[in-house]
């Protein structure tokens, strides 16, 4: 799921002292596969590379901005396997994306994008709609949260062909600056969020990119970033877009103006 300099989406989890072994590494890594079809906000991005995505509303996806779309991207609603023709999926294209206007490569800063799918969804028990958070609060340091998506289980895999998902802790962004992991380089800011867990091995990774962070069951966050081929790594946690009340307002009102 990342994809950029610094590996944007999501990415990196943790070891106990040392970097887990890449063939220990499991899933989305240290993660499970989820039930089909019981995340039915899940949205698949399918272009040259994968990304995920959420479905905020009938015809809108919330991604992240790195992930490179084309014309002929898919937009798949309601799958839990990326290679069975499962009835369950929807497809769609997009007929216009809207990245966030700040958004900035290289200190990841407002990596966030939204897409106008050509036509809405049909929304039953597998394709639903995630709600957005009423304010655009912070999350605190040791809240308990998950990420789901089709991304690598290990830093050597191939994306995993199910959804699969994994358990992750916000950590502390002066931990997260500090310099036994990010030392400033980019700056974990106030508007994203660092999450994994401080011993490593649990993480989102390439391929995860976009795909919504849950904390205490509501959406905070859009998987951005890790580092490259680190996946699990503690010195490297996985880092989310937060929902702040900036970002949420920026949602809100290009959503309204596309209408």
């Amino acid at each position: 799921m990342k994809n950029s300099s610094i590996f944007p989406a999501a990415t990196v989890l943790i070891v106990v002292f040392l970097l887990i072994p890449e063939d220990l590494c499991e899933k989305i890594i240290g993660g499970n596969e989820v039930t089909p079809h019981s995340r039915p906000y899940m949205v698949l991005l399918k272009a040259e590379s994968i990304c995920a995505g959420a479905l905020i509303a009938k015809d809108w996806v919330l991604t992240a901005a790195h992930c490179d779309l084309n014309q002929k991207s898919q937009i798949i609603l309601g799958a839990h396997s990326i290679s069975k023709n499962e009835p369950e999926k929807q497809i769609r294209v997009f007929k216009k994306e809207f990245p966030y206007p700040c958004y900035d490569r290289n200190t990841h800063e407002g990596d966030l994008k939204l897409l106008k799918l050509n036509k809405t969804a049909t929304l039953n028990k597998n394709v639903a709609i995630l709600q957005l958070p009423k304010v655009g609060s912070d999350v605190k340091p040791g809240t308990a949260c998950r990420v789901a998506g089709w991304g690598q289980f290990n830093n050597n895999s191939p994306k995993s062909d199910i959804l699969r998902e994994v358990n992750v802790t916000i950590i502390d962004r002066k931990i997260c600056n500090d310099q036994s992991h990010y030392n400033h380089n980019p700056v974990i800011g106030r508007n994203m969020i660092c999450a994994g867990s401080l011993r490593g091995g649990k993480d989102s990774c390439h391929g995860d990119s976009g795909s919504p962070l849950i904390c205490e069951g509501i959406f905070r966050g859009i998987t951005a970033f890790g580092i490259p081929k680190r996946c699990g790594d503690p010195r490297g946690p996985g880092v989310y877009i937060l929902l702040s009340k900036k970002h949420l307002s920026w949602i809100v009102k290009t959503m309204k103006q596309a209408v």
